[in-house]
């Protein structure tokens, strides 16, 4: 399992996101993304369709095709797409990301020390990779 932590200090989770996903149907791959936030769904959704060169079709799983959906969007980390990468949009840890082969935990200054945490939890535990990446000059850069 590997966990990839992003920290957002410039770009709000509805403008990060659907960069992840994107590079993540490029590798072949599906990807469930998981708010408490409603409304934050619904951002993180109208960002997948406004990507300025493409959009990238999505869902809520609450849809009657949710299972087709190649991006779904959940309050639930159950993947009803069979996806293998999840995101956790809204910066709070749910023990049921260690079932997917890849998790991007994205927090930002409100969520942070949660994520910080979660950082100390994952060390050393058997079979997980950990990486930090953060925002530097309007790129991101892999800090740890």
């Amino acid at each position: 399992m590997r966990v990839d932590f992003y920290q957002l200090s410039r770009d709000p989770v509805e403008a990060a996101l659907p960069l992840l996903a994107r590079a993540t149907l490029k590798a072949g791959e599906r990807m469930l993304v998981v708010s408490g936030d409603p409304a934050q769904l619904t951002r993180i959704g109208e960002g997948l369709w406004a990507l300025p060169d493409s959009f990238l079709a999505n869902g809520r799983a609450s849809d009657p095709h949710a299972k087709r959906q190649p991006v779904l969007l959940s309050d639930q980390p159950e993947p009803a797409n069979d996806a293998r990468f999840l995101a956790l949009a809204d910066g709070v840890w749910r023990e049921e990301a260690t079932q997917f082969a890849r998790t991007f935990l994205l927090f930002d200054q409100a969520t942070l020390e949660g994520a910080r945490g979660v950082w100390r939890q994952l060390r050393g535990r058997e079979g997980t990779e950990r990486h930090f990446w953060k925002q530097e000059g309007g790129r991101w850069i892999e800090a740890a």
